[in-house]
């Protein structure tokens, strides 16, 4: 392994490993903000939210005392 590096230069290996997987980082978010289910910062559109909505509850807490 150490033969690698000695066809690369390590410090501008690195540098454009790290330049490379943030900007892949910066794409991947940008991807996910363009869509209506994953945009944290604009919140779920409203066909989002009527689909993970919990379901009513079925007994008030009158029937729920008299039981």
């Amino acid at each position: 392994m150490w033969r690698v590096w000695l066809l690369f230069d390590p410090r501008r290996t690195l540098v454009a490993v790290f330049t490379f997987l943030f900007a892949l980082a910066i794409l991947i978010h940008f991807i996910l903000l363009s869509t209506a289910r994953f945009n944290w910062l604009e919140g779920p559109a409203p066909a989002a939210a009527q689909l993970f909505s919990p379901p009513a509850a079925t007994a008030t807490v009158g029937e729920i005392k008299r039981a």
